[in-house]
């Protein structure tokens, strides 16, 4: 079997697409898989270290501000498809799947055009504009969420498979993370991060539950700040005169997240899809903010998933305080049963067999 994967621009695109390759290899280890991307997104980084081949093409997305730029934009989707096209040809795949972002556009529309089985995997409960646009020229949409299947036109073509997370996710072991990481195996330890570039309101009030928890026994603090952020939290901290204890991390960004989630008592983030499904599979009890700057406000319904489960608080941006935050993190540690609860309740939003659904979807 020859694949094409396409997708990308952040990891929630990325590492569900790397799921479901290994996947493919697993049950078929003659399979031969190829990565097309923009050099620009992250996939240029994130599938070589998979041990993935990738090749480039050069797409952007629709700039919603400024329409006169779109003139460009549409030039260089022209040359994106010439060029999709002919990889495409040299490769002859038998079977390609997008997971979102627009490079997946010109890619799937050129596969369909020549007949090859194409897929769609969305990931968030509220769809995408490029995978919307696509969903009538594909055979089948695999939805990480049942509640996505709204968003579309054709549900005869939908297939509720659940977000394709890494194995590494799947029967983690906390004790096992935290030896692996030198964390104390009785510390309550918090993990809190917004995304690869940081989030600047939670940032904001993690720095407060950082000032609170600073040299704290028993509590060890993990935050992730993000690449944009990294420096400016630090700063600020140094400004304030607070001086770091051990059980306080601030790290610019995490590559290994499958030890640093299973490792947590609580984990602080956006909602993300993919960051939900991993926080599901992990069992872990949540608190979320969803972005509010993202298309059709979809973070808040995949937070809601969890949430309205049990799983996790949900916090909106606009109603976030650094106190609110502090006293929900505060009665969460000290009600270990409710703690539990929680992470049961997270846990029974696992996707457990999406990768499986996808083999044996495009198997048939």
């Amino acid at each position: 079997m020859k694949v094409i994967m396409t997708g990308g621009g952040t990891g929630g695109h990325i590492y569900p697409a790397i799921a479901i390759a290994d996947k493919i290899k697993e049950k078929d280890p003659t399979a031969q898989i190829l990565f097309v991307g923009t050099e620009k997104g992250k996939e240029s980084e994130l599938v070589p270290q998979s041990g993935y081949e990738i090749q480039f093409i050069k797409v952007r997305g629709l700039n919603r501000k400024n329409w006169l730029q779109n003139v460009k934009v549409m030039m260089d989707y022209a040359v994106a498809t010439r060029d999709a096209g002919n990889i495409i040809d040299r490769f002859k795949p038998d079977v390609v799947i997008g997971t979102g972002g627009y490079v997946s556009a010109p890619v799937l529309r050129g596969a369909a055009k020549r007949g090859i089985k194409t897929y769609l995997q969305e990931q968030n409960a509220i769809p995408g504009l490029t995978n919307r646009l696509l969903e009538g020229e594909v055979e089948k949409v695999f939805l990480g969420f049942r509640e996505a299947s709204t968003g579309f036109r054709h549900p005869e073509k939908h297939v509720v498979s659940g977000n394709p997370v890494r194995s590494a996710f799947f029967n983690c072991d906390m004790q096992r993370c935290r030896d692996l990481l030198h964390l104390d195996k009785e510390d309550f330890i918090i993990l809190a991060f917004g995304g690869s570039q940081g989030a600047g309101r939670i940032n904001k009030a993690m720095i407060h539950v950082v000032e609170q928890f600073n040299g704290m026994p028993g509590v060890t603090v993990i935050f992730v700040p993000g690449k944009y952020y990294y420096l400016p939290v630090l700063t600020e901290l140094m400004e304030k005169g607070i001086i770091l204890h051990e059980n306080i991390q601030i790290l610019e960004y995490i590559n290994d997240m499958n030890h640093y989630l299973p490792a947590a008592d609580l984990v602080i983030s956006r909602s993300g899809a993919l960051t939900v499904s991993e926080i599901a599979v992990c069992g872990k009890p949540a608190i979320l903010i969803p972005s509010p700057i993202v298309t059709g406000d979809h973070q808040l319904f995949n937070a809601n998933v969890l949430g309205k489960s049990g799983g996790a608080i949900v916090i909106e941006e606009k109603n976030l305080t650094d106190e609110d935050l502090l006293n929900h993190i505060q009665n969460l540690r000290e009600n270990p049963s409710v703690l539990k609860e929680m992470g049961l309740k997270s846990k029974a939003n696992a996707p457990k067999d999406a990768t499986e659904i996808i083999w044996e979807t495009i198997q048939a």
